[in-house]
């Protein structure tokens, strides 16, 4: 029955890593390559789709409207290229614009989000439009036509930006940081080694501060005591060569987003984050109890459009280019697509799903057009495929999402009819 159980509701996942494994043996690609690919498009994914994990557990859904915080993280790039800032002052100061334009848009499309309740989803996609639409207009037309700047990423016409911005004056500077003596990025056993006596430090230090030395810590350190030994092995094997050259581990990056995923895990535990929980569980009983439901909501999309604007920050300072016109349009349905297919629903996301999600979503990604290419003699098949994937698996969500409140409601009602009582009394 508990397997039975685990099946069911793991049943995304599951599927989608027996698509990936199958993918991997027909595209015949070292395994290597593709890890290395996969944890290059991880680094800059993650904290993406990290952004989604606050809205759902407030109840809004799926924030669609991330977009509008890739947007504001795309303003702080381009503002901090026209004042020719480089390596991580550009990086920080990108951030900092980020952060304050993403504060005033989240504000506002809270705001709005609370007065279209039960339809925030679709609410927030035209919220992304609608916003992409002021964004091209300030820089095809105000910067140039109205702000006078001169600067190469100017058209020659002296109004509006480039489409493409080179970005070669801040990229890998957060990548490439020196953490503990280690160059930024280190190979794929040194990483692992430094990951896992990382995190049995930072557990050691938590059981001795709660005096706590109890079997979950033991298994923990054990798995990461296994972990070092066996990169140890590894490292000096001719065998493992190959995956030593190949993937790169960019610490500082993944440091970072250590930091994140322990940041929302602190927060859902504070005072502010329960009543995000609460809300998300029962938005009229939040309310009862006293809980300013309007002004939770608004703080949830301000936190998750501020992590997506740095979230783009981070995408970009990895990829060295971005596009100014077109970059974000797509970060909100991939990213829902990813942490769907990592298990998560309307109702629920972690942490687990953002990571498991982001890594089958690039898998997949990565191997389709090979595979496609080995099957049907032609790799379009495989771009096709992909898009299919990621509007289908939002497509079925949506379909369960509304079949479970269709269903909840029934069950309400029969218990209404059988107690002569409303199901909730408050």
């Amino acid at each position: 029955m508990k397997i039975k159980r685990f099946l069911m509701s793991n049943a995304v996942p599951i599927l989608f890593a027996f698509l990936c494994i199958a993918g991997i043996r027909l595209s015949g690609t070292p395994i290597a390559t593709i890890l290395s690919d996969v944890v290059n498009r991880f680094d800059r994914n993650i904290l993406l789709v990290l952004s989604l994990i606050i809205p759902v557990t407030c109840g809004l859904g799926m924030n669609f409207g991330i977009v509008l915080g890739a947007m504001c993280g795309q303003m702080g790039l381009v503002f901090v290229t026209l004042m020719n800032l480089t390596g991580m002052t550009a990086i920080l100061a990108a951030a900092l614009i980020g952060l304050v334009t993403a504060v005033i848009c989240g504000i506002l499309a809270g705001k709005l989000l609370n007065r279209t309740k039960g339809q925030e989803m679709i609410t927030s996609m035209i919220v992304g439009y609608f916003s992409n639409g002021i964004y091209q207009f300030i820089f095809l037309f105000l910067i140039g036509g109205v702000i006078h700047i001169s600067h190469k990423i100017i058209l020659s016409g002296g109004v509006g930006i480039k489409n493409t911005i080179d970005l070669s004056h801040l990229q890998y500077s957060l990548d490439n940081l020196k953490i503990f003596g280690l160059g930024g990025k280190v190979d794929v056993f040194t990483g692992i080694i430094f990951f896992a006596v990382f995190f049995a430090a930072c557990m050691t230090i938590s059981a001795l501060r709660n005096r706590k030395f109890d079997r979950n810590y033991i298994i923990r350190t054990a798995i990461c005591a296994v972990f070092v030994v066996a990169s140890l092995i590894m490292t000096g094997q001719e065998r493992f060569m190959m995956a030593k050259m190949l993937i790169r581990i960019p610490i500082p990056s993944f440091l970072l987003v250590t930091f994140f995923c322990w940041l929302i895990t602190w927060f859902m535990k504070t005072k502010l984050g329960q009543d995000m929980r609460a809300i998300g569980h029962d938005r009229d009983v939040a309310l009862a109890s006293g809980i300013k439901v309007d002004q939770t909501r608004i703080i949830a999309v301000v936190i998750s459009t501020v992590l997506a604007a740095w979230g783009q920050i981070m995408f970009y300072q990895n990829l060295g280019t971005v596009d100014a016109y077109y970059g974000h349009e797509k970060v909100g349905t991939f990213c829902v697509a990813a942490i769907l297919i990592g298990g998560a629903s309307v109702k629920k996301a972690n942490i687990g799903h953002a990571i498991l999600g982001t890594i089958l979503f690039h898998l997949l990604y990565n191997v389709s057009p090979l595979a496609s290419q080995k099957l049907f003699n032609d790799s379009m098949v495989g771009g096709y495929f992909r898009m299919t994937i990621c509007y289908g698996v939002i497509a079925v969500a949506l379909m369960l999402h509304v079949w479970e409140s269709r269903n909840s409601g029934l069950k309400e009602k029969r218990g209404e009819k059988k107690s002569g009582k409303p199901a909730k009394a408050l």
